[in-house]
């Protein structure tokens, strides 16, 4: 859902993530990767706005940050 909201696509996110694109997909498929990859992909995502809603009874979720102006 993250990777939609910022219309990426799976390249994006491994470009920004600095990962391969076969990573993402084993990512995206629920695969089981190391910690500090899947730390690298929710790092890229959060440095373009992205929240990571918890688990609140209606399940966990993201959102785009609101931005800001100046």
């Amino acid at each position: 859902m993250a990777r939609a909201a910022l219309g990426w696509g799976t390249r994006d996110l491994a470009r920004n993530a600095n990962v391969s694109p076969d990573t993402v997909a084993r990512f995206e498929r629920g695969e089981n990767l190391k910690s500090t990859t899947v730390a690298a992909l929710r790092a890229a995502f959060e440095a373009e706005g992205v929240e990571f809603i918890p688990d609140n009874g209606g399940g966990p979720g993201v959102r785009l940050a609101k931005r800001t102006t100046r």
